[in-house]
């Protein structure tokens, strides 16, 4: 028997957010026309914005797509090339890696300020331990360095992840942002709704469990001291998904990183305090 279950829709996902956010997210999906690129295969879907000398680039978490930073690309497009690209169903760091170089290529882009945050914030510790001369500056928010204990942790899920269907991947899925996610956030509508329209179609499974086997790959972590690679960790004291340890090891590995931490603002600070958020990536760009 067919289910009859129909998902919500963008217009009630969104219901209970300021009009002028919602308008302006609206408006950068429409106004950004997004590019594709094929590497290996695999499609990938980004954008490419702005004007200036310098670039940077955006990597988003598991549960993040190209748009997740809009308010933040708006800010810098005036000054900077911008970049930002949704992953697609790939289960490895260097084919990540191989994807993010191809669309630096197409793009003519030899050098980068990378801003990524959780999974992001891993791949571009990635991409510094095997590009070294392609990061300029970096920024890793809410995320954490190599390590097992993830793994460890979610060992049994790992397992389950690729055997279940895609609507209870999901429903897991939604049942993290109401548990874990949405409370450390102050309850915040935005990112509420953002990650509950990801869960509702617009990542699939393929994509959730490629993430997940990224974020557990191990890696030899780069020296960023060696390579004089300017770096900011910024972090909030109530993160639900990177443990305090993790944020500790973080920043006992990259001893040379400024560090910021934000007061109880959860998982997703640019989504939940854009307007500090942007101003740290401005401050920080601009030393």
């Amino acid at each position: 028997m067919a289910s009859s279950f129909t998902p919500p829709t963008f217009e009630q996902l969104y219901a209970d957010i300021d009009h002028d956010v919602v308008s302006s997210l609206m408006a950068f999906r429409r106004e950004q026309p997004l590019k594709h690129v094929d590497e290996g295969g695999t499609r990938w879907n980004y954008v490419s914005l702005g004007r200036g000398d310098e670039s940077v680039l955006f990597l988003h978490g598991m549960g993040g797509a190209y748009d997740i930073w809009w308010r933040q690309i708006d800010a810098l497009k005036a000054r900077y090339r911008v970049l930002s690209a949704t992953y697609p169903p790939v289960h490895d760091l260097e084919s990540l890696r191989h994807g993010i170089a191809t669309i630096l290529d197409r793009e003519q882009i030899t050098h980068v300020n990378v801003i990524g945050t959780s999974l992001g914030g891993y791949l571009a510790q990635y991409l510094i331990a095997r590009h070294h001369d392609l990061v300029q500056r970096v920024i890793f928010g809410n995320t954490f360095p190599p390590n097992e204990v993830i793994r460890r942790n979610t060992r049994w899920i790992g397992k389950l992840l690729p055997l279940l269907p895609e609507r209870f991947v999901m429903r897991s899925f939604r049942q993290t942002i109401a548990n874990d996610l949405y409370p450390a956030l102050v309850y915040s509508p935005l990112v509420r709704a953002f990650l509950l329209e990801q869960s509702y179609g617009l990542m699939s499974k393929p994509q959730f469990v490629g993430r997940y086997h990224c974020v557990i790959e191990q890696f030899t972590p780069p020296n960023l001291h060696e390579r004089e690679i300017p770096a900011l960790i910024v972090e909030s004291d109530n993160d639900p998904s990177v443990a305090p340890a993790l944020r500790e090891r973080l920043k006992t590995t990259y001893p040379s990183a400024a560090v910021h931490t934000l007061q109880a603002a959860g998982h997703f600070p640019y989504l939940n305090q854009p307007e500090q958020y942007t101003q740290l990536i401005t401050q920080f760009l601009g030393k």
